[in-house]
C-alpha cells in the first residue's frame, strides 16, 4: 500500500519523507492556505522533496477552465497529479488532461457508481471520502470494498485511494479490502505506531536497566 501524505506542511513532509513512509502528497488550496504561502511556491516545494505523485487542486468549476488550470499546474513538476472533483465538468476535464497524458485525482468520490465514471474517464487516481461518509451514518469502508469489487471486476487501472482518513482502523481496513493507496493527515500515519502494550513493556524494559545500571555509551 502507498501512504500519500494529506497536508502542505513541508516540515512534516520531509520528516515522514526521511523515514521512507512518503510514496505521494495530496494538497488542497485549503491546506496551502493554512500554510499561509503560495499555492504555486508551496506546490514547487512540495515536487522537488516528494519522488511520488504530488495531488494539485483545480480552482474552476467549469471543465475549460479546470483543463486550463490542470495543464498550467502540470508545469509546475513532472510528479503532478491535477486533483479535479467528482462533477460531470470533472469527469470532461479528466478525459482531456489524461488524454494529454497527465496523471488525474478525481476527489470528492461518494459513490461506487461516481467511481466507475472516473475510471471510465482514464483517472488515474480515484478519491473515496471515508470520514464524511462516516459523518452522516454510512459506512466509508463500504464504498471502499464495492469499488475495489468493480475496478477488479473489469480490469480498470485507476487506482483508489482512500481520502478524508480519520483513524488509524481506517488505514487498517483500507489495506485490508485493498486500497492501492491511503492519504491521511501527519498526525494519523504516526500514531500507526502507538500500542499501549508497547508502552507498557518499554516502561518495563527502562526500570531493568536502570535497575541493572546497564550503560552502552
Amino acid at each position: 500500500m502507498k501512504f500519500f501524505v494529506d497536508t502542505a506542511e513541508i516540515d512534516a513532509i520531509a520528516e515522514l519523507n526521511d523515514l521512507g513512509m512518503v510514496d505521494g502528497v495530496t494538497t488542497n488550496p485549503s491546506l496551502i492556505k493554512k500554510s499561509g504561502r503560495d499555492i504555486i511556491e508551496v506546490t514547487r516545494e512540495i515536487c522537488a522533496m516528494v519522488d511520488g505523485p504530488v495531488s494539485a487542486e483545480v480552482t474552476a468549476t467549469d471543465a475549460e477552465t479546470m483543463i486550463a488550470e490542470g495543464r498550467k499546474l502540470v508545469e509546475i513538476a513532472g510528479n503532478i497529479a491535477v486533483k479535479v472533483p467528482l462533477t460531470w465538468d470533472g469527469l470532461k476535464a479528466c478525459k482531456v488532461l489524461s488524454d494529454d497524458g497527465h496523471m488525474v485525482n478525481v476527489t470528492l468520490c461518494f459513490s461506487a457508481n461516481q467511481a466507475l465514471l472516473a475510471a471510465k474517464a482514464g483517472a488515474t487516481f480515484i478519491s473515496p471520502f471515508i470520514g464524511r461518509l462516516d459523518d452522516i451514518n454510512l459506512d466509508g469502508m463500504e464504498l471502499i470494498e464495492d469499488i475495489r469489487t468493480i475496478y477488479d471486476n473489469y480490469g480498470f487501472e485507476t487506482q483508489i485511494l482512500a481520502a478524508s482518513i480519520r483513524s488509524v482502523n481506517h488505514i487498517l481496513d483500507s489495506a485490508r479490502i485493498g486500497a492501492d493507496v491511503i492519504t491521511a493527515p501527519p498526525a494519523v500515519i504516526k500514531a500507526m505506531v502507538n500500542h499501549p502494550l508497547t508502552d507498557k513493556g518499554l516502561d518495563a524494559f527502562l526500570a531493568d536497566i536502570k535497575a541493572a545500571d546497564i550503560k552502552i555509551l
